[in-house]
C-alpha cells in the first residue's frame, strides 16, 4: 500500500466522468487499499480515484465506524434537504454550505465484485453524494449557489489560491516523498 498524490482543482481528471470498472483483479484491491491510506493519510473522509488521478468509478469513505468503497456506484436521493459544510481534498483551504440532500442510498460493487449498499443520512448521505460526484467530473463548488458560488470562485480565482494550493501540496509531500509533483 502506498499514499498517492492528490490532484487539485485545474487538473482536467477532476472534471472528467469515470469510466466504468471492468476487471476485478490484484491491482485493483491495490488501488482500493492505497485510496484508504491517502484518504486517512491526509485525515479525509471519503476519496474518489479521480482524486488520485485515476479515472475509474470507485470511492472510499469513512466516517466513524461506517467504512466502505463503491465501484461502479448507483445513488438515489431522498427529497429532503440538508443544511451544512463541504471541504474538499480536491480543493483544500477552502469551505462552504452545499446543498445536499439528507438520505442517499448507494449500490454497486466492492473490490471483490460483489454487489452492495448501503443507505445513509446526514454527514455520510453528504459523503456518499460528494464522493459520487466525483465520478461525474463535477465537484463540490459546482453545487454551490448564490453568494456562496460567487465567493467561492472569487477565492479559487485569486493569486493567493494558487500560493495556498501549492503551500498544501508541500505539506502533503512530506508523506509522499519527492515523487509528489504539481
Amino acid at each position: 500500500m502506498s499514499v498517492r498524490p492528490i490532484r487539485t482543482i485545474g487538473d482536467p481528471i477532476l472534471r472528467s466522468a469515470a469510466d466504468p470498472v471492468r476487471r476485478f483483479d490484484d491491482d485493483l484491491r491495490t488501488l482500493v487499499a492505497d485510496m484508504f491510506e491517502t484518504m486517512r493519510d491526509v485525515e479525509g473522509v471519503g476519496l474518489a480515484a479521480p482524486q488520485i488521478g485515476v479515472g475509474l468509478q470507485i470511492f472510499v469513505y469513512e466516517i466513524g465506524e461506517d467504512s466502505g468503497v463503491f465501484i461502479n456506484p448507483r445513488i438515489e436521493l431522498g427529497d429532503e434537504m440538508q443544511e451544512g459544510g463541504e471541504g474538499c481534498l480536491s480543493v483544500p483551504g477552502l469551505g462552504f454550505d452545499t446543498p445536499r440532500r439528507q438520505r442517499a442510498r448507494v449500490s454497486g460493487l466492492d473490490e471483490h465484485g460483489q454487489e452492495h449498499e448501503a443507505e445513509a443520512m446526514g454527514l455520510l448521505a453528504r459523503c456518499f453524494q460528494h464522493e459520487h460526484d466525483h465520478l461525474q467530473g463535477t465537484l463540490y463548488v459546482n453545487r454551490l449557489e448564490g453568494e456562496a458560488r460567487r465567493e467561492a470562485w472569487r477565492r479559487i480565482r485569486a493569486e493567493d489560491y494558487a500560493r495556498t494550493v501549492a503551500e498544501v501540496r508541500q505539506e502533503r509531500a512530506g508523506t509522499l516523498g519527492s515523487s509528489f509533483g504539481g
